[in-house]
């Protein structure tokens, strides 16, 4: 069988195209620039020239170490120095003439405090709009050591995202402290005292088990909805409904 003469024609075409790229793989284009080695050094010596910009948080305790130790002690203590003020080197190598960049609007701490669903339940957040509008944060709250000028009374100070599910919910109306023993210390001090959790069916049974006085909530026969599961491992207590 005869092959027809444009098939040879594009097998010629591909047969030349395909020797000119080995040519320039071998004779053209140099070996470093396929080794592994030669752009490994490159890329270090590249970073190296770079300046350095970031001085790190040991360098401020020369000079600041009232504000450090503060910082220590407080709710930043795992914030960087720098994460606020911005590269420091400059001002390591002259304080005097070099000045590092101190936030004073509003726009920079809800960066992480404004309010965001996705963020760990009980960091701190605002709703920016409505949280003492149009004041400098700094104006309430050293940013070194940012306690609160008052303790706040409602739970939605720092519980925003639990807060705006339960609102929500047909648990709108039960306060906190109904499920929840809040001590006097939790409120300044969340993480080392934390609030209780009821830890037994029976506790959600007072409100929805048969036979309990509120006629108008969900009821069920405790001895047999669930089995021996907790109720909140099935429902979720903010937003029951939903579970």
């Amino acid at each position: 069988m005869k092959i027809p003469e444009q098939v040879t024609r594009i097998a010629a075409v591909g047969a030349i195209i395909a020797a000119g790229a080995v040519g320039v793989r071998f004779y053209f284009v140099p070996q470093s620039y396929f080794s592994r080695e030669v752009h490994q050094q490159t890329t270090v010596a590249r970073e190296i020239a770079k300046p350095i910009s970031f001085a790190g948080s040991l360098e401020c305790r020369d000079c600041h170490d009232d504000v450090t130790a503060k910082m220590d002690r407080g709710y930043h203590k795992t914030l960087g120095c720098e994460s606020c003020h911005g590269p420091g080197t400059g001002h390591v190598d002259d304080p005097e003439g070099v000045k590092v960049f101190s936030p004073r609007d509003r726009k920079f701490c809800p960066v992480c405090h404004a309010y965001d669903s996705a963020r760990p339940t009980g960091f701190p957040q605002i709703t920016v709009n409505s949280h003492n509008p149009r004041q400098p944060c700094i104006k309430c709250h050293s940013p070194h050591d940012p306690v609160p000028p008052h303790v706040p009374q409602e739970c939605s100070a720092c519980h925003g995202q639990i807060e705006r599910t339960k609102a929500l919910s047909s648990h709108a109306l039960v306060k906190c402290t109904v499920c929840h023993e809040v001590g006097k210390e939790h409120k300044i001090s969340p993480r080392s005292s934390t609030a209780t959790k009821p830890e037994t069916r029976a506790f959600c049974g007072t409100c929805h088990a048969e036979g309990s006085p509120n006629a108008d909530m969900p009821k069920v026969d405790m001895t047999k909805h669930g089995g021996s599961y907790l109720c909140w491992q099935c429902h979720y207590a903010h937003l029951p409904e939903g579970s």
